[in-house]
């Protein structure tokens, strides 16, 4: 399959000992049943094993889905079908999932908060900062945070859209030593282990590559949203931070203690070099992009490989609308994004200064702000 997928040894895993605060994320499926709500024996169960870990002087954000799952349940609904009937049920669901969780970690001393976030939240650079601190302020009183999309305001535009992305944005916002994500199954397999018996387990990763992408494949099961693509997903924004991520089965009686003693448990993701600052972070992973700038070979070679900052004439071509501070992509020809940056001009100045040298733009523009399109500062190369 590629140098990719090694498997991994005790050594690898090794540095996870050491992992103090830990971001992790539990699906629906774990701790819901389809048309039966929450379960509060599995919940308790989760709730056992993160105390635990809390005794150990770990500190642990925990992602949790079954909002939707138990307002379904209370609302006697067959499956919500429109926005406001899963609003509706995201909202009669998310005061039942907290109190499950409140009465499960009060058994072991162990206060919880409840976090509710939009992307909206997660994009803009102040509310950004808000909700890290106080993230940071929670861990710090020794308090489990409990965070979920909050589905009860959010429609398509302000969405993440699914937990697993989520969790790895909420691993940035903590400065996560290690993102775990329990689900249904004990890891990313070479196919669908319950259609191919020849399907394996990946124990290491150390890169999402197209070939890896090409492995996975879709569940739709109950309620729960997103299958192995979205966790890969997470992996990339984890990883890419410089965050190692695992894939483990949330099934398995003391999988994160197993975990935290370094044995070969579901799949483990490399982090990749250096951890990038939180700025950096922001700019790669928690803003959608407003636009994309095609850049030629040559600017794209300086870019990555010289650290340099994006010129004027490095620029081939303009899409989207955008403003001058905001996300944009930028790719080669072929489309393949390479790197994100905060852009210093706006979308309609580009297109007139697209090309051309550094010293022409006042001469273009009648003005001249900046002498780079995007300063090295606030570019991060993925």
């Amino acid at each position: 399959m590629g140098r990719e997928l090694q498997i991994a040894t005790a050594a690898a895993r090794r540095p996870l000992a050491k992992a103090r605060r830990v971001g992790i994320k539990v699906g629906s499926g774990l701790i819901a049943s389809p048309g039966a709500g929450l379960d509060q024996t599995r919940i308790a169960t989760l709730a056992d094993e993160l105390a635990g870990l809390a005794s150990e002087q770990k500190e642990i954000a925990l992602v949790s889905s079954g909002a939707i799952a138990a307002g379904v349940a209370r609302l006697g609904l067959s499956r919500p079908r429109s926005i406001p009937e899963k609003q509706a049920a995201a909202a009669a669901g998310q005061s039942a999932l907290m109190w499950h969780y409140e009465q499960a970690f009060a058994r072991h001393g162990v206060k919880v908060a409840q976090v509710l976030l939009t992307q909206e939240d997660i994009s803009h650079r102040s509310r950004y900062l808000n909700a890290r601190n106080t993230l940071l302020a929670l861990l710090r009183f020794g308090v489990l945070p409990i965070v979920n999309e909050n589905d009860t305001v959010a429609v398509e535009e302000i969405k993440v859209g699914d937990n697993d992305n989520l969790s790895a944005l909420v691993a940035h916002l903590i400065d996560a030593d290690l993102l775990v994500l329990l689900t249904d199954m004990d890891g990313l397999y070479t196919g669908d282990p319950g259609r191919d018996p020849g399907a394996k387990r990946i124990e290491i990763v150390e890169s999402v590559t197209d070939e890896l992408r090409q492995l996975v494949w879709q569940k739709a099961e109950g309620l729960s949203i997103g299958g192995m693509l979205t966790k890969l997903e997470a992996a990339q924004k984890a990883t890419a931070s410089g965050i190692p991520m695992v894939i483990a089965s949330g099934r398995e009686p003391g999988v994160l203690r197993r975990l935290f003693k370094g044995e070969p448990v579901g799949t483990y993701f490399l982090p990749k070099g250096d951890r990038l600052t939180a700025r950096k972070r922001w700019i790669a992973f928690a803003v959608p992009p407003q636009g994309r700038l095609t850049v030629d070979p040559g600017a794209r070679k300086a870019l990555t490989e010289r650290g340099r900052s994006l010129l004027p004439s490095g620029v081939v071509s303009v899409e989207g609308e955008f403003q001058s501070g905001e996300v944009v992509a930028l790719a080669l020809a072929d489309g393949k994004e390479f790197a994100r940056g905060l852009v210093n001009y706006d979308a309609a100045e580009l297109r007139r200064i697209q090309g051309g040298k550094t010293a022409d733009i006042e001469q273009v523009l009648g003005y001249k702000s900046f002498d780079e399109v995007i300063h090295r500062d606030n570019l991060v190369v993925l």
